[in-house]
């Protein structure tokens, strides 16, 4: 028996389970302290009461042999693809529902979905960014090639020439750093994929933040980005279903890809293909509550716990500019990307905020080199605790 060796090039532990063990020890050691906790994005509020009834409503369904749901199909019911598809609609984007996978989350789906490709394929990940899809691709011995996302270009790295690549991630808006691709940034990005016959894996899970209307919330408002691009979506971070589980991907028809004999090969069908294999499908129970997510009502009441998260980000952004630390984010993001004080690093600046003022984020550094010297603060605590957490900043920044 052999071991898949590319496991032993990962970082010993996941960034986020890192953070947890150092919180804890801080905490068994100062019982007394209250720490205040903005490192991972888990949300505070519960999901809309529409949500809630329809899955209360389901899981009773569950209890009579009339109304029981069994094995659902892999793609999902239809319900649900159908109210996506309408969701999209909302905001002027065609997809077919034919072409929508419902799923347990955005995080899986963007591990999953490279299933479909080789291992000898160059993918490109921008530097900082979300750590599961340079994880993801190192489990599979992929070669990879980090773009420079920076300052000079607002941590929205564009497609690099002389580099030819297979597989592109962009996440918009952007974890962590809050940045979001404009529509003429993403044309680049889709004539190049076009031009590389590569396939952009567009990581759209915060896109119910955007709040500037002449910003992009789907790569498919791009002609001809349903040739080469696959979105993923979930509504952990949209509809607080963090803990409740579901998301999905979309893969359009349009998308066709070769194989080694020359012949075309839809992607969606190997996706599909993939999911009835290894995966028996979301829930019923969580597929209602979602499908109530995208009713008026729950549009409604969503868009109120959205709005609540973006005041934080206010409060946050607002105590940033009162200390003169430089940030993005936070507009059409959950986001603060600040930069460490004092020319400290990422890891360094975590330390001292959970010993001097108990308040814990997520050091830049987590997210790749470029991320070293910054940090990211989620706007998902409590109204209480994120102004808590800025007079805290405040004492001890303007000491």
């Amino acid at each position: 028996m052999k071991i898949n060796e590319n496991y032993k090039n990962l970082e010993e532990s996941y960034l986020f389970s890192t953070i947890a063990k150092k919180v804890d020890e801080y905490t068994k050691a100062h019982p007394e302290a209250k720490v205040i906790k903005m490192g991972i994005g888990d949300v505070t509020l519960p999901i809309c009461q529409k949500a809630a009834d329809a899955f209360a409503k389901a899981a009773m369904e569950q209890g009579k042999a009339a109304t029981f749901h069994g094995y659902g199909p892999e793609q999902g019911y239809d319900f649900l693809r159908v109210a996506v598809q309408k969701y999209y609609a909302s905001f002027q984007v065609e997809v077919a529902a034919e072409d929508i996978f419902i799923s347990d989350g955005a995080k899986s789906d963007v591990g999953n979905i490279l299933d479909l490709f080789d291992a000898d394929n160059t993918v490109l990940i921008p530097d900082p960014v979300y750590p599961v899809y340079m994880d993801t691709n190192v489990m599979a011995g992929r070669k990879i090639v980090f773009m420079d996302a920076n300052v000079e270009n607002g941590f929205l790295p564009m497609p690099p020439k002389g580099q030819k690549a297979d597989i592109i991630y962009l996440c918009s808006p952007n974890n962590p750093t809050g940045s979001v691709y404009t529509k003429a940034q993403l044309r680049e990005w889709v004539d190049y994929a076009l031009a590389n016959n590569a396939v952009i894996i567009f990581d759209a899970a915060y896109e119910a933040f955007i709040t500037e209307a002449d910003l992009p919330r789907s790569i498919y408002l791009v002609e001809g980005a349903k040739k080469c691009a696959i979105e993923i979506c979930s509504l952990s971070k949209t509809a607080g279903f963090t803990g409740t589980r579901c998301g999905y991907t979309i893969v359009p028809d349009e998308l066709i890809q070769k194989d080694s004999k020359g012949s075309d090969v839809k992607i969606a069908d190997l996706w599909n293909r993939r999911q009835g294999s290894k995966f028996n499908g979301v829930s019923y129970p969580v597929q209602r509550a979602a499908e109530a997510v995208f009713t008026p009502e729950g549009q409604k009441q969503t868009k109120a716990t959205i709005a609540y998260y973006q005041e934080n980000a206010r409060i946050i952004a607002k105590t940033c500019d009162e200390l003169g630390i430089k940030y993005t984010g936070g507009i059409n993001s959950p986001y603060i990307w600040l930069k460490s004080p004092n020319g400290m690093g990422s890891w360094e600046f975590f330390d001292y905020l959970l010993n001097e003022i108990q308040v814990v984020g997520t050091p830049g550094a987590g997210f790749g080199a470029n991320g070293d010297g910054w940090f990211r603060l989620t706007a998902f605590s409590t109204h209480e605790l994120t102004a808590e957490a800025m007079e805290r900043f405040k004492t001890l920044f303007k000491k």
